[in-house]
């Protein structure tokens, strides 16, 4: 067996303070390494806790000078620590970015270097502050090099994994494994969207939540493979781990030998889709 180890930080953060959230993001990724985490997995936005802090007027323009670049301190701290640790870090921040920030994530490989930059691209409009962000524009899949071997990653944050299309043009593109920082209740519907993108794209899914002490958020980080079912035929039970309400460093292990080989003979996925048929998907136009 080639088991890919990722472990989900369940860990609170500090709010605008960004040196403590980066020195408690090193202690948990230090604790990660040391449980023997291939990849870590921040929640969403780390470098500000996603906080939105109220205060005085132009609370908004505070939030909004809370980003920094990609190439910036934040992040290239954590791209040394991959490479001291040899392991991939997933590192979230709220990005500088022309005319208004991006919520990203930069994937770090084991050597410290950044093999792929994901944007949110189904920002929640709905609700400041979200709505000022510069919603990405692109679901890149990278190859990522771990000391369990090389593994195809893509990302979705938080509200795009409430979109199908989001994890099935990740898997169309070559995913393996999707990796979801996240920022609110995993309550039983939305733990079981993550369940079904698992499935139907024949990909493994690890998610990192903020604990229950976080506003808006109940812990419950939770993974999922594909493999649903046995060389018996029989229903499995596709969940890998759920994390409780509380702070903790929760440890995803897939197996990867059988993922691919899941992912070779079974019939989900790309192997008997219809594209021809599906052009409704990608029109400009109110349902009806």
């Amino acid at each position: 067996m080639t088991i890919l180890t990722v472990a989900l930080l369940q860990i609170e953060a500090a709010g605008y303070d960004q040196e403590e959230n980066l020195a408690r993001g090193e202690v948990a990724c230090r604790r990660a390494a040391a449980l023997g985490a291939d990849i870590v997995l921040f929640p969403e936005m780390w470098n500000i806790g996603y906080t939105f802090e109220a205060g005085p007027p132009g609370d908004l323009e505070r939030w909004r000078t809370q980003a920094v670049p990609a190439d910036g301190p934040f992040v290239t701290h954590f791209r040394r620590l991959a490479a001291e640790l040899g392991v991939a870090i997933v590192v979230t921040y709220l990005e500088e970015w022309p005319r208004a920030p991006r919520n990203s994530v930069t994937l770090v490989d084991r050597r410290g270097d950044a093999v792929l930059t994901y944007a949110k691209v189904h920002t929640c409009a709905f609700d400041e502050p979200e709505a000022s962000l510069t919603p990405g524009d692109r679901l890149p899949v990278a190859p990522l090099d771990t000391a369990a071997g090389p593994v195809r990653v893509g990302a979705m944050v938080c509200f795009d994994r409430e979109f199908p299309e989001t994890a099935r043009i990740l898997a169309l593109e070559g995913a393996e494994l999707i990796l979801v920082p996240n920022a609110c209740p995993m309550e039983e519907n939305r733990t079981g969207q993550l369940r079904a993108r698992a499935f139907e794209n024949m990909v493994a899914v690890a998610l990192a939540n903020y604990p229950a002490s976080h506003e808006d958020c109940d812990g419950h980080s939770v993974a999922f493979h594909p493999c649903a079912y046995g060389d018996d035929g029989a229903s499995r039970d596709t969940l890998v781990v759920q994390a409780g309400a509380g702070e903790e460093i929760t440890l995803a292990r897939f197996d990867l030998d059988e993922l691919r080989a899941w992912r070779g003979r079974e019939v989900w996925g790309e192997k008997y889709r219809r594209p021809e048929l599906y052009g409704r998907l990608v029109e400009d136009r109110p349902g009806g």
